[in-house]
């Protein structure tokens, strides 16, 4: 009984944040709610169950943390150079009644709120990194090899649960699912590589951040769904 409470609470640490986060999203987008009053919600939520849950499993020690950086910005780059170089994004591939369209879910007023701006950025950089390589790095990947996933180490490859992860981690970006493919294949052959998720956290939080700055210095807001 003690070892499965023990476990439970483990599994929490992994995938709480990230169901938590996804919840509220989901509320959020599916009654049309203001962001302006959920968004920060979703944000105390998420911030307070990796505080609280999550922090003893999470470490911030990257063993390679400039080729982790320098992965983050390739990400980046391929995340949108394509859009900028093919214009293809509008394409049946990319927008349909599955994926959704390439426009931001973002009101035209919140774009110009700092508070909102300044929260949503330190969401991207500072907890979705941690909280999508919790989930799926740090337990999918695993919990597909092994139920008991703390019997899995971190990094080992699986070839099922190697693609697996990168196409649902794809799903989640919608139309830009190929980008997001990509990134999840880099992702997951960095965790292999390094063992580490703290590597993972920083490649995803730099990819995230510079996201941002591109997102506020553009204007192309459909980076942010």
């Amino acid at each position: 009984m003690l070892h499965d409470k023990s476990h439970s609470r483990v599994t929490a640490a992994y995938i709480a944040p990230f169901l938590i986060f996804v919840a509220v999203m989901t509320i959020e987008k599916s009654f049309a709610l203001p962001g302006v009053y959920w968004y920060p919600l979703r944000f105390v939520l998420t911030l307070a169950a990796i505080l609280l849950l999550s922090r003893p499993y999470i470490s911030f020690r990257p063993s390679a943390p400039l080729a982790s950086v320098m992965i983050g910005i390739a990400v980046l780059i391929i995340w949108v150079a394509p859009d900028q170089l093919f214009h293809y994004r509008h394409h049946w591939l990319f927008e349909n009644s599955i994926t959704g369209k390439a426009t931001s879910s973002l009101p035209t007023d919140l774009q110009g709120n700092t508070v909102f701006l300044i929260l949503r950025c330190i969401s991207s950089f500072a907890l979705v990194p941690v909280l999508e390589e919790l989930f799926w790095r740090g337990w999918m990947m695993r919990w597909l090899i092994d139920r008991d996933f703390l019997k899995v180490p971190l990094g080992k490859y699986d070839t099922g649960a190697f693609w697996i992860v990168a196409v649902l981690f794809a799903s989640e970006h919608g139309p830009y699912w190929e980008v997001g493919l990509a990134a999840g294949v880099i992702y997951n052959w960095w965790l292999v590589r390094t063992r580490n998720l703290a590597d993972c956290i920083l490649a995803h939080a730099v990819t995230n951040t510079l996201l941002c700055g591109w997102v506020l210095a553009t204007g192309q807001w459909q980076y942010w769904l």
